[in-house]
């Protein structure tokens, strides 16, 4: 015999089925709510404790996914509106500021007129690659393969300039390891992120070191309560390691949870801050 909780977790299956098939046409809520037989206001209450997210924010996101894809093949921003099922470009436009954090056109550019710094270095939880812009610290990440973790920076600014050179920025990032706490108040970050990924790592960046907070603990401070899901795949979009401190945050059980470059650094970073 079916529990709810399985009746549930079909409904949302069968209604995220139909958002990816259906997108180019816009589903309203109560069509798709239709679709999986309940009322539209049980819906949106079921669809956002399953997914983390509401009805449309799926739609918008699956939408968007789409017209990444259509201005990759370098086509115009009136082809990829009507792509992906739009009324206007303004509208994609807002979609694309609101989630990615960027217009269409600076997506397209892929970073064009950017120049980026990066440099390798070493830390007590391996090698690293730092990159920064003229604003910040833009990129931070663990990796022993130079070319990969540099192919991985790369493809985020496709179109950037790159020189390897360390600059001021980035060597008051990296005084941190040296347990060089003195210029921490100096670093800055240039972030590019939705909205509700700059709340998440802003409240990240509040977690006093040596100390653990947890994946719902977040969704609270941000106001999400039930996001938790959804904060979690913010934390794990982190661009910048270590500095916006996503190892200070476990499962509400006290187990670690995931962690983008492995749970081995993840530990070893919460007993090294655990100890200074």
């Amino acid at each position: 015999m079916e529990t709810q909780e399985t009746v549930n977790y079909q409904r949302i299956a069968r209604a995220i089925e139909y958002i990816n098939q259906h997108f180019r046409r816009q589903p309203s809520l109560s069509e798709v709510a239709d679709h999986v037989h309940v009322s539209p206001f049980h819906f949106q209450r079921l669809f956002t404790d399953w997914a983390g997210t509401t009805p449309k924010k799926f739609l918008q996101y699956i939408s968007l996914e789409h017209a990444k894809q259509i201005l990759r093949r370098d086509a115009t921003l009136f082809d990829a509106t009507m792509e992906t099922g739009l009324s206007a470009p303004s509208r994609l436009h807002d979609l694309f500021v609101k989630i990615e954090g960027m217009t269409p056109a600076e997506y397209k550019n892929g970073g064009r007129n950017l120049t980026i710094h990066y440099s390798f270095a070493e830390s007590p939880f391996g090698n690293l690659i730092v990159a920064s812009t003229t604003k910040g610290v833009c990129h931070m990440a663990f990796g022993d393969d130079q070319k990969m973790a540099l192919d991985d920076l790369v493809g985020k600014f496709p179109n950037a300039t790159f020189q390897q050179r360390v600059d001021q920025l980035q060597e008051a990032a990296l005084a941190i390891f040296r347990k060089d706490w003195t210029g921490l108040s100096t670093v800055k970050l240039h972030l590019k992120g939705t909205d509700f990924q700059l709340k998440v790592w802003e409240c990240l960046l509040k977690i006093p070191m040596g100390r653990l907070s947890t994946y719902s603990e977040i969704a609270k401070r941000i106001g999400h309560e039930k996001a938790g899901r959804a904060v979690g795949t913010a934390i794990g979009s982190n661009p910048v390691a270590f500095l916006i401190p996503c190892h200070r945050v476990i499962q509400s059980s006290g187990t670690l949870g995931g962690y983008r470059w492995g749970l081995t650094r993840k530990s070893a970073m919460i007993g090294w801050e655990s100890c200074q």
